[in-house]
This record gives structure tokens, C-alpha cells and sequence, in this order.
């Protein structure tokens, strides 16, 4: 008995129903079946989060797609798509300009998608997401291909929520959904902390911030300058039981010596100079929420007491003021600084660092998470075409690789500024403004970035004594080597003073000075 094709084409996701798959496996494999049923250039399985739509995986786009986030109302052809329960099809003389245009890796010397078909998904009768297919040669999509997708958008629906009971995801977003909104209402912040990655090491990550997001310890996050400290504590508070509550942020090392406390604690009327009238601190306005202690090690070592007072006993005193306020706020503290050296050192007290770090937790440096850096820069590409009012911006094959091989000294917040000039930079060079932009590794001026890194490191040192020979990444080394040295030696191989007179954090100095095997 022959099957039909139809039915021969489903049956690999209909075996897969029953399988326990990872998630991403699963959303590949169901990709793949349906490309294997409408031949076409590429796929893509999104999910609908509120007024954006996240991609889940992908087939045939570039990598940074994964990392976008395609807000609604700026993409016509997937509002569309969401406003039917059937299939669509826009044709290549379409006027909606399609999302995924210089997107498509194998654009064959063309990038605008000609042909473009999707469906939306529904769970238990509520939108889910969307399935789209895209193809560079007009005409490809026929009516029985509309007729296929619709049977397959049905098993595609039933794939997805099989996934979610398995891993128990549909509870766990729909409450996350509830917290972060409820977050935004209360802290007024217009959008939700989120942490972008698919690595190894930022999978630990997310473990980690799930284990202890549920507590109410306090977690000293501890990563260099432009890892996402920051968004790491959102995350935290976003999934804990005061979340309800405000997350509240302090920067201890913008502020002068003589206005943490008051920063921190309040002050009454009269305390000091120009205080005219009474004022909460921190720690008040985070009552019964969270207080991240943002730049933790650049507090003075008098204020250093008084927090760990408050850390203790959970009372406080405005400055001036003799009477008591009792608080209840859960302590994130983020450092760029090795803490337990500082200790060491005599610059920052034991017991508070003992207080502050019953759950460190580390951020890995991006260079540590490798094709996470393609997913963050299709995320910020996306956000700059929105601004620079493109159709499309996109990454080339070697400006891709470039970003891959780069070490990325200061981390996401690097990407997300180079990224940014970039798209400026290369739409300057434009004749007439482009439908779409690509950017190619000479817009990313990856070397130009390293040697102001290099020269930023030492801003009073003499220049190298001999000519240096090699490659740029060599006699960069090199250079910095040199500097270092010499600094090292006018400041009797104090590094906390060689440091100052460099202008960097120490914590990075080391750790350049591991890398160069100065340590």
C-alpha cells in the first residue's frame, strides 16, 4: 500500500511526539521536516511575546537571527500573518517589506526574499507564534504548499505544546509574563531584562540564576566591566517572590565619598550642607523589594561599616537622624574588582565581603560564549535598523567571522557600541540610502578597536624603545607588555598603584597581565 505524500512527509514529527527532546533539538528537527516538505530557502519557528516575536530556531537564515527581536508593529508581513488563523502567502510584488531581507544565507548575489509563505500557530486556541518559509525565486510557494502548511501548523502546535508539558514551560512563562509585567508596572521600566545566549557557559548562567532567583540570599555577581551585571540582577529579581516589588539600583562608584551614606541611608533636615529637607535612601525606597549594589568594591570603608550594620540587623539611620527605620530588601552586589584580593589588601572589610558573597555568582566574558556573539549582534542590529529607519541590516560572511575572532575586551557592551558605529559608518559610505545594509568587517574596524584598547591602557608611559615586528595582534602585546613593565617599575611593582596610574581597573589589569604572562 502506497502512503500518501502528505502523510510520508509527517510522520518523522509524528514520531517525534512521543520522544523526550531537548527543546532546541526538537524545534530543529521540526524545521527540517518542514523544509523537507515545501522545498523552499529558509524557515523559522518564532514565538509571540507580547508585542514582539522571538525566533526559536531557525533553517537557512544567518545565525544572528536567533538573537533579533521583531517587534510587531515595524513588520508588517507578521502582523499580518497573526491577524489570520490560515495560511498567507505575499508574492513577490508584495509591498510589505519582508523582515527576514539580507537574511538569507544563501542570497546567490541577491538579498530581498521573493517569495514568502507563514502561518501562525495557536495553543489551546491563543496565538503561540508563527511558522514562515522564504524563498529567493519568485512563484516558488503554490496553493497546495498553503493547503500542507495548514496540516502542518496543526502537528507543528501539538510539537510545541508537548514540548512545554515536558519541560513544564507553559506555567513557567506564564508566570514569568506575570511577574515581568507587573515589574515594569511597578518599577516603570519600559521593557524586561533578558539574557540572550545559547553557549554552554550561558546556559550555567540561567541554571545558576533559577537556583537562586527562588531564595532570598544575597549574591554577589561578580564579571568584567560590560558582561550584563546589570541585566543578570533584573533577571534575579524578575523571578523571585518580590518581584512584585521594586528592584532599586545604586552606582557606588558615581557618586562622591561624602553622598553614599545619604545615597544609601537618607538624611533628615540639616545633616549636612544643602540638606533642606528630609530624604529616603535606598535602602527605604527598596522596602520589601531588591537593592542591587551596583560597582560594590568602590565603596569607602567607613560606609563599608554602616552597610554591614544594616546587613545585619536589618535597621537604619538617616544621616543626622538618631532614630531607627527597619527595612526588609534582599542585597544583590555586582563588582568588576576581585574582592577577596581587595580584602586582602586591606582596601575592602572581610566581613562585609563574607556577607555579600553567600552565593557568588560568576558572568562569563563573551569571549568565553562563542557564536553567542552572533545572536547578541543580530539582537542589537535589529534595534539600530529600527533606528536608522532600514528595511534591513545585516552582517556579512567576514564581518561574521570577524566579530567570531575578536576577543571582545569589554565584553557585550563593546559589541553592542561597535555595532552601532558600524551601521553608521557604513550607511556614511553610501551613495543613496540602501533598502538594505550590510555590514562588512572594514565597517567593524575591529583592529582600530583594539588599538585604542591598547593605547588606553597607559596613558603617561614612554612610547617602545624599538621598532615592533609581527602581526598587529603581536605587536599590540607587545606594546601593552612594555608599558605595563614600565609603569610596574616607577610604581615598585604595586600593582593597585600601577593600576591608577594606568587609568584601568585593576581586576582588568590582572587579567591582562595574565594574558600577556606578566603574572
Amino acid at each position: 500500500m502506497t502512503t500518501h505524500p502528505l502523510l510520508q512527509a509527517l510522520l518523522p514529527l509524528v514520531d517525534d511526539l512521543s520522544r523526550e527532546l531537548a527543546e532546541d533539538e526538537r524545534y530543529r528537527r521540526l524545521l527540517g521536516t518542514l523544509r523537507a516538505l515545501i522545498p523552499c530557502d529558509a524557515t523559522a519557528l518564532l514565538r509571540l511575546d507580547g508585542e514582539q516575536l522571538i525566533p526559536l530556531a531557525v533553517d537557512g537564515l544567518s545565525p544572528d537571527t536567533l538573537g533579533r527581536r521583531f517587534a510587531i508593529a515595524e513588520h508588517p508581513r507578521f502582523a499580518a500573518l497573526l491577524a489570520q488563523r490560515t495560511p498567507t502567502r505575499f508574492a513577490a510584488d508584495s509591498e510589505l517589506p519582508d523582515p527576514y531581507d539580507g537574511l538569507v544565507e544563501e542570497h546567490v548575489g541577491h538579498l530581498e526574499v521573493h517569495d514568502c509563505l507563514g502561518c501562525p500557530l495557536f495553543i489551546d486556541d491563543r496565538p503561540w507564534g508563527l511558522l514562515t518559509l522564504d524563498s529567493l525565486v519568485p512563484g516558488s510557494f503554490a496553493q497546495n504548499d498553503l493547503d500542507n502548511l495548514e496540516a502542518f501548523a496543526r502537528l507543528a502546535a501539538a510539537a510545541v505544546k508537548a514540548n512545554q508539558r515536558l519541560l513544564g514551560l507553559a506555567r513557567q512563562a506564564e508566570a514569568e509574563q506575570q511577574l515581568a509585567a507587573r515589574f515594569r508596572e511597578v518599577a516603570g521600566q519600559a521593557g524586561r531584562a533578558e539574557l540572550i545566549g545559547q553557549s554552554a557557559a550561558h546556559k550555567r548562567l540561567l541554571a545558576e540564576i533559577d537556583t537562586v532567583a527562588g531564595s532570598d540570599l544575597t549574591v554577589l555577581i561578580e564579571g568584567e566591566t560590560g558582561v550584563g551585571k546589570e541585566l543578570v540582577a533584573q533577571a534575579i529579581h524578575a523571578r523571585s517572590p518580590r518581584a512584585r516589588k521594586l528592584l532599586v539600583s545604586i552606582n557606588c562608584a558615581a557618586l562622591p565619598d561624602q553622598l553614599v551614606e545619604s545615597e544609601l541611608f537618607g538624611h533628615v533636615r540639616g545633616a549636612f550642607t544643602g540638606a533642606s529637607g528630609e530624604r529616603s535612601g535606598k535602602f527605604e525606597l527598596a522596602d520589601g523589594g531588591t537593592l542591587l549594589l551596583d560597582e560594590v568594591g568602590e565603596l569607602p570603608l567607613a560606609v563599608q561599616a554602616k552597610l554591614l550594620r544594616v546587613l545585619q540587623s536589618g535597621q537604619l539611620q538617616r544621616l543626622g537622624s538618631d532614630r531607627e527605620h527597619r527595612v526588609d530588601v534582599r542585597i544583590l552586589a555586582a563588582t568588576n574588582r576581585d574582592l577577596a584580593e581587595e580584602v586582602r589588601a586591606g582596601r575592602f572589610r572581610a566581613d562585609l565581603y563574607h556577607r555579600l558573597s553567600v552565593y557568588p555568582l560568576v558572568v562569563p566574558p563573551l569571549r568565553e560564549r562563542g557564536r553567542d556573539v552572533l545572536l547578541l549582534a543580530g539582537h542589537f542590529l535589529e534595534q539600530s535598523r529600527a533606528r536608522l529607519h532600514l528595511r534591513g541590516l545585516r552582517l556579512g560572511g567576514e564581518a561574521q567571522a570577524a566579530l567570531l575572532a575578536h576577543d571582545w575586551p569589554g565584553n557585550v557592551r563593546e559589541l553592542e557600541h561597535l555595532l552601532g558605529r558600524a551601521a553608521l559608518k557604513a550607511l556614511a559610505r553610501q551613495a543613496e540610502r540602501p533598502r538594505i545594509l550590510s555590514l562588512e568587517a572594514c565597517d567593524l574596524d575591529l583592529a582600530g578597536t583594539a588599538a585604542a584598547a591598547a593605547s588606553s591602557v597607559v596613558v603617561a608611559a614612554e612610547p617602545p624603545s624599538a621598532p615592533l615586528n609581527g602581526d598587529l595582534r603581536q605587536a599590540l602585546d607587545a606594546y601593552q607588555r612594555q608599558l605595563i613593565q614600565a609603569a610596574l617599575t616607577r610604581n615598585a611593582d604595586n600593582w593597585a598603584a600601577t593600576a591608577r596610574e594606568l587609568g584601568v581597573d585593576r581586576a582588568n589589569l590582572h587579567r591582562l597581565a595574565v594574558r600577556l604572562g606578566l603574572k
